[in-house]
C-alpha cells in the first residue's frame, strides 16, 4: 500500500511542508537582515518543479514516487534579470510570512486528514 498514490500523496505533503518550514526561514534571515549593506535577500525554488513532476506524471500516466523523491526546495539568491540583488522591502516580506503560515497550516491540516483516512481505512470504517 506504500506504493502508487499513498506513496505519492504523503510524498508531496512531506516535500511541501520542507519548502514551506525553508520558507519561513529565509523570511526570517531576510527580515533580520534588512538593513545589512550587501545582504542579499534569499527565496525557496519550490513549486516549479513540482509543476514539472506533475507535467511528467500527465505525461507518462502513471504515479511516480521517484520522480518526487528527486524534488528539493533550493535557496536561491533573490535577484533581478540583471542579476542585482532586490532590496528586502519589510512590508512584502512580512506579508509573505504571513501568506506562509496559512500555507503551512493548511498542509499540516491536509495531511492529518490523510493520516485520518488511511486510519479510518485500517479500522475497517470503525473509531
Amino acid at each position: 500500500m506504500t506504493d502508487g498514490i499513498e506513496a505519492v500523496t504523503r510524498s508531496a505533503l512531506a516535500l511541501a511542508l520542507d519548502a514551506a518550514s525553508m520558507r519561513q526561514q529565509a523570511i526570517a534571515a531576510n527580515i533580520a537582515n534588512a538593513n545589512v549593506v550587501g545582504y542579499v535577500p534569499q527565496r525557496i525554488s519550490f513549486e516549479a518543479q513540482m509543476v514539472e513532476v506533475q507535467r511528467s506524471m500527465e505525461q507518462s500516466g502513471r504515479i511516480d514516487a521517484f520522480a518526487l523523491a528527486q524534488v528539493r526546495p533550493n535557496i536561491e539568491p533573490a535577484v533581478d534579470d540583471a542579476g542585482v540583488p532586490r532590496q528586502v522591502q519589510l512590508d512584502v516580506e512580512a506579508a509573505d510570512m504571513a501568506r506562509n503560515a496559512v500555507h503551512y497550516q493548511a498542509l499540516v491540516k491536509g495531511l492529518s486528514r490523510h493520516f485520518s483516512l488511511l486510519s479510518m481505512a485500517a479500522s475497517d470504517g470503525r473509531k
